[in-house]
Parts: C-alpha cells; sequence; structure tokens
C-alpha cells in the first residue's frame, strides 16, 4: 500500500496524529508500507508502521544512500530497503505509484497531485484520507470536474477516519495472493 502525502511544509498536529493512525493500521491489515521515501507525512506513515513491526520500502529519488541525504535531506530511518531510482522527484513518483497496488493520499501539495494523478491513470485502488488538508480535501472536486468522464479504472475511497479507510481499501482484497 503506497502512502503519498506533505512532506515538507507546514503539516497541522492532527495530520501527523492521522498519519501515526494510518501506519498503525496498514502494519495491523499485513500490507507492506511503500512511501517516496520522504520526511513529512510518509515519514510518519513509516515511523507508525515500523513500531507495529510492519515492512516499510522507500522509492529514493535519489541517485545513491549519500544524495539521498545530503541533496534532498531526506530520512534512512525506518525503512527494510529503500530503492535509489536516480530519476529525480517525477520519475520516482512514477516507480513509487507503480510499484503498490493500493494509493492513499493525505494532505499534500502539487507534488502529491501528480502522484494522484499517475495513480488515477493507471486505475489504482484509490484511498484519500480527508479532514488533513492540502490537496487531499480537494481531490473530490478534482476528480468530479475533471476524471468523470475519464474511464482510467480507478476507484476513488475517502474517508477521515485512518482505520476505516484501510478497511474500505483492503475489503475482498486478498493481500496474501499478491506477489510482494
Amino acid at each position: 500500500m503506497g502512502v503519498f502525502g506533505s512532506a515538507q511544509g507546514k503539516i497541522s498536529k492532527d495530520s501527523i496524529a492521522k498519519a501515526r493512525l494510518l501506519g498503525h493500521a496498514i502494519a495491523d491489515n499485513n500490507c507492506v508500507l511503500v512511501t517516496g521515501a520522504c520526511p513529512g507525512l510518509p515519514s510518519e506513515v513509516a515511523k507508525a508502521a515500523r513500531e507495529k513491526s510492519g515492512s516499510v520500502i522507500g522509492i529514493s529519488p535519489a541517485n545513491n544512500r549519500k544524495e539521498h541525504v545530503e541533496k534532498y535531506g531526506y530520512p534512512v530511518e525506518n525503512f527494510d530497503f529503500i530503492a535509489f531510482t536516480g530519476f529525480g522527484y517525477k520519475g520516482r513518483n512514477v516507480v513509487t505509484v507503480r510499484s503498490c497496488d493500493i494509493a492513499v493520499f493525505i494532505a499534500g501539495g502539487i507534488g502529491t497531485l501528480n502522484e494522484f494523478t499517475i495513480a488515477y491513470d493507471e486505475g489504482k485502488r484509490i484511498g484519500v484520507l480527508t479532514g488533513t488538508g492540502g490537496i487531499s480535501d480537494m481531490i473530490k472536486d478534482v476528480v468530479k470536474k475533471f476524471a468523470e468522464n475519464k474511464k482510467a479504472g480507478a476507484s476513488v475511497f475517502y474517508d477521515s477516519d485512518p482505520e476505516s479507510l484501510v478497511h474500505k481499501l483492503t475489503d475482498g482484497v486478498n493481500a496474501k495472493k499478491w506477489p510482494i
């Protein structure tokens, strides 16, 4: 399950709390967490998933660990594995979205919107954690206005409760059948 959202800027305490609940719910549901290996809300989700012994994979825009840390200022903690793509932000976004079966969005800005449009066009099962600010509170209107005539095969679920959202996204899905 991929998580995409605010990596920088002003992040509310409520959004951080929801990110942590999201990480716990992902681990509790035996899902492997995939993030862009960035700070902010995705990092909070990763920390929380690791607290519950969840598996966490990071997809970095950097060429290597040194660039990941020094150029991008990204964390290396709380990951079981980090793939260094060398593709920069936008290339990394494509790899990260395509590396998950389900994509969850929390808060976010223009980069998160980019990830959402990739997930939508890829026909992913998508969850939007509402009430977290940023693009996540605008996506419903964006989809209604711009995407309702585009049949990409995506399924979009909205919820303000992280646990409920994860249950909606995993309902009827047997993750044990999916290859990792």
